[in-house]
């Protein structure tokens, strides 16, 4: 009996299989059933390149996918223009034809680079459809506007089916997607400010950043998709632009407010209440999203400690004013961002109040744009110069392929890894391939049991396609699978053209893979210097009064810009100078440049002259380091105009005003970024 017992708690069970994913696969099997009945029906040429469409453009949110039709049809329109428009003019040219072809996906990838919106697609798409239109025919043209036609005809009935289709059976939201990623970022910030505000704050590490700084920009690339899933998404998109306003000031206001306290643990300078309010700021934060009535309090016994510390104006005074305005602020941002993130996805109530969100501006490197766009540029014309000099009768489809894979992972710093990936899944699949071209399919008679044939297969794969660790591998599973049997009116089982389009497939990533290894390989760092190099210029123009002053943009661009640098330092080494950048410290420092902007207009001449001194120093510091490229130690003559113009607005007798106060909070919160280590500030101002 104990045997038997044993053996019943032997651990063997059915495997896992997730309701969700196994919908969305079986929506992308009935969209290509779809697909091919129309394909057959039409007698379109090539139904394999529409079924592979439908696998390509599936999108395991339907929210996420159904803006991007828009997008994707309007590059493929547009790939087919510039097909029609070349290939017939400059056919006697192939050298020419290839360079054009070339420089015109280099500028689509530039454009989609630059961009990093889901308006992305619109140029990836006009780049891959151009190419894998246009090569395939560069040695016989004479077909192309009908060939031109017959590609666009499959792949839109491809992507109308998969949306229909989609929309339908699998009509998941970008809204619950986008509520989870807030709360998500919200409890990581909980984690994160309740060590830093409870213990020793050095640097946050890489991660932290990636994480907090990156979860904020992809919320507003999120919400680009609300205007599709719901008919109260006007206001949900208000709230999730505000929430990214909110959050977007939890990182800078919670490493502020550690930096101060680290500064006061130093000289043993925490008063008893002030740890005290330590302590109970910790357990709120440690309770994850805690209760909203517990942190009403909080936040004014924060505000109150501060305004008693600032009468005195001793600098530890200062700093202690200045740890508990930032976590007052910190705090009522992060309170705020719950409320928001609950009310998401929710009907506006009648006669509330509007919310007002300002568009999230990223961070552009046309630099970086332009590397991406010569990459690829240069890895078509070499690969077709190969194809060309060695009359490769297959070369055009390795052409085809190699420049859909370019497009496809354009965008990323070093796309090696990636395509190495891609080749390894590419090999698995063709032996399935080969089993059912040759061995299956030819006992299959009728559409019926083609697609009851198919199932198992491409249910398998959209599976994965559903799983986002190992939704790389689909694709190429599914150009493998697809590609190889290639689907046609009529079957034929042929072992040579099944070689040769395997050769072309793996000869194209093969060729892709080296010369990304080539060109691409080794410039993540040099790219993480160049968005250094682009924030400190823009602290740099922040910080010039000869400038107009946009403060909220640069804030948003900022931040994305620290979490795309966390996101490349991971490969930096030990002894690299780009660790000693503190992108966080730099947010901050930016942050505190534009209270000294905004009080230039409210002091007399004389402070006026000190704090434009300030900031005349902190354009020479950043302007040196944006033209070095590298960080370096702020100049004593900026500490001491940061202190002649603390002790001016110390002595001032107007102490309320508003621009005021938060230029001495500006110019204290200066000095403990820039010069940490400094003596304390005798402010020669007592009362």
């Amino acid at each position: 009996m104990t045997t038997l017992v044993g053996r019943s708690r032997l651990p063997f069970s059915a495997p896992y299989i997730d309701p969700q994913k196994l919908l969305f696969s079986l929506s992308s099997l009935i969209a290509a059933a779809v697909t091919l009945a129309i394909a057959f029906s039409a007698s379109l040429p090539r139904p394999w390149w529409a079924l592979l469409t439908v696998y390509v453009t599936a999108q395991p949110m339907a929210g996420a996918f159904r803006p991007k039709v828009l997008y994707r049809l309007g590059g493929i329109a547009t790939g087919a223009a510039v097909t029609l428009l070349l290939v017939p003019n400059l056919q006697n040219s192939p050298e020419l034809l290839v360079l054009c072809l070339a420089a015109w996906t280099g500028l689509c990838i530039y454009l989609a680079v630059l961009d990093r919106t889901p308006r992305a697609f619109l140029f990836q798409m006009a780049a891959f459809s151009s190419a894998v239109i246009s090569f395939p025919y560069l040695d016989d043209p004479g077909n192309v506007f009908e060939t031109t036609v017959a590609r666009v005809q499959e792949m839109t009935v491809a992507i109308l089916c998969v949306t229909a289709v989609h929309a339908v059976l699998q009509p998941w939201s970008a809204t619950p997607v986008i509520r989870e990623r807030a709360r998500s970022f919200l409890g990581h910030a909980h984690r994160w400010a309740a060590e830093a505000l409870s213990s020793q704050h050095t640097k946050l590490e890489n991660e932290h950043r990636r994480i907090l700084a990156a979860d904020v920009t992809e919320l507003g690339m999120i919400a680009i998709h609300l205007p599709f899933d719901q008919r109260w998404a006007p206001a949900t998109k208000r709230r999730v632009m505000a929430l990214q306003q909110q959050l977007a000031s939890t990182l800078p206001l919670a490493s502020a407010a550690a930096n101060r306290l680290d500064l006061l643990r130093a000289d043993d300078q925490l008063s008893p209440e002030l740890s005290q309010l330590l302590e109970d700021v910790s357990a709120w934060l440690a309770r994850g999203q805690g209760r909203f009535v517990d942190a009403a309090p909080l936040i004014r016994r924060c505000q109150v400690l501060a305004q008693v510390a600032e009468k005195d104006r001793g600098w530890n005074n200062l700093l202690t004013a200045s740890a508990c305005l930032r976590m007052a602020e910190f705090l009522s941002a992060l309170l705020a961002s719950w409320r928001l993130a609950d009310r998401i996805g929710t009907p506006g109530r009648p006669g509330a109040k509007i919310l007002i969100g300002t568009p999230f501006a990223l961070a552009r490197d046309h630099g970086v744009a332009a590397l991406a766009g010569l990459a690829t540029a240069t890895a078509i014309m070499i690969y077709c110069a190969v194809w060309i000099l060695l009359a490769w009768p297959n070369g055009s489809a390795t052409a085809a392929f190699a420049a859909l894979i370019t497009c496809s992972f354009a965008a990323q710093d070093d796309p090696a890894p990636v395509i190495g990936r891609y080749l390894i899944a590419t090999l698995k699949t063709f032996p399935l391939a080969a089993l059912y071209l040759f061995v299956i399919l030819p006992r299959v008679d009728g559409y019926e049991m083609l697609i009851l044939t198919l199932a198992p297969a491409l249910l398998w794969m959209g599976y994965i396609q559903a799983d986002p660790r190992r939704s790389p591998e689909a694709l190429p599973m599914f150009s493998c699978f697809i590609v190889a049997m290639g689907f046609l009116a009529r079957f034929q089982a042929d072992f040579a053209l099944f070689i040769n389009t395997g050769l072309a497939q793996v000869g194209g990533i093969i060729t892709t893979l080296a010369v990304t290894k080539l060109f691409r390989s080794v410039n993540v760092l040099w790219t993480a210097r160049r968005i250094l190099r682009a924030n400190w210029g823009e602290l740099a123009q922040l910080a010039d009064i000869r400038r107009p002053f946009k403060y909220e943009r640069w804030t948003a661009a900022a931040l994305d810009r620290l979490g795309q640098v966390a996101a490349r330092m991971a490969i930096a080494g030990p002894a690299d100078d780009l660790h000693a950048a503190d992108g966080l410290a730099d947010l901050r420092i930016g942050r505190n440049i534009i209270p000294l902007r905004r009080a230039l207009s409210h002091v007399p001449h004389d402070v006026r002259h000190h704090i434009g001194t300030v900031l005349a120093g902190l354009t020479s510091f950043y302007g040196h380091q944006w033209q070095s490229g590298r960080a370096q130690v702020p100049p004593l003559p900026l500490l001491i105009a940061i202190d002649e113009a603390l002790r001016d607005l110390l002595g001032l007798n107007n102490t309320t005003d508003e621009f005021l106060a938060a230029a001495v909070r500006a110019l204290v919160g200066m000095r403990c970024n820039l010069f940490p280590g400094a003596a304390a500030l005798t402010t020669g101002v007592s009362r």
